[in-house]
């Protein structure tokens, strides 16, 4: 049902709405450019689909795959994306305003050069994810484990990362992407430790 309404979208006026699509499985599919309002996928599969330049409006992906699947330049408002499969998958140069991630998994994800605004990223997982350039703002992250994320030219001022996993994370030789971060007496020690070259054991 998911498909067909996808191609019919794509030779009408390219917008679904209020629509609930449970337990698809969609491969190799083109869903570039379609506007999702108020959808719901529940237990959905993607593989390799093309999400780029897509925009979901008070829409929810709910136990769902979509690993390696892209959506570059994709926008997202007032969204929730929840215990999902997202490792591998492209949303760099998107834009997520007042949307939730919650109990997911992000890792080799790419976000860069994406802006998140207003944002909810809770018990996520962005192990060795690409984060770098993203503007941030506002954003509220509980639980999220950022291990060897990649935070190049990224700016955290502000930021509260005391409740995340930032062991191993990329920033620039200047380390100005940390400048104004808040984290907790553990990670502060960690990371003075890493500008002086030191092992802690």
């Amino acid at each position: 049902m998911l498909e067909s309404r996808i191609i019919a979208a794509q030779s009408d006026d390219s917008y679904i709405e209020r629509m609930r699509f449970e337990g698809e499985m969609l491969s190799d599919v083109d869903i570039a450019r379609i506007e999702f309002e108020s959808i719901q996928f529940i237990q959905c599969q993607f593989s390799k689909c093309n999400f780029s330049k897509a925009s979901f409006y008070n829409s929810v992906f709910d136990n769902c795959n979509f690993a390696n699947c892209s959506f570059m330049e994709s926008y997202w408002k007032g969204s929730k994306i929840l215990t999902c499969k997202g490792d591998g998958s492209n949303f760099s140069k998107s834009h997520m305003k007042e949307t939730s991630l919650a109990d997911g998994s992000f890792r080799y994800a790419d976000f860069s050069s994406s802006v998140l605004e207003s944002c909810a990223i809770h018990d996520c997982n962005f192990t060795e994810a690409f984060l770098s350039e993203i503007r941030l703002k506002k954003p509220t992250l509980k639980a999220v484990n950022f291990t060897g994320a990649d935070f190049f030219k990224t700016l955290l001022k502000g930021i509260d990362l005391s409740d995340c996993i930032i062991d191993g994370i990329t920033v620039s030789d200047t380390r100005n992407e940390l400048r104004g971060a808040i984290v907790n007496a553990g990670q502060a020690i960690e990371l003075a430790a890493q500008t002086l070259g030191i092992k802690i054991v």
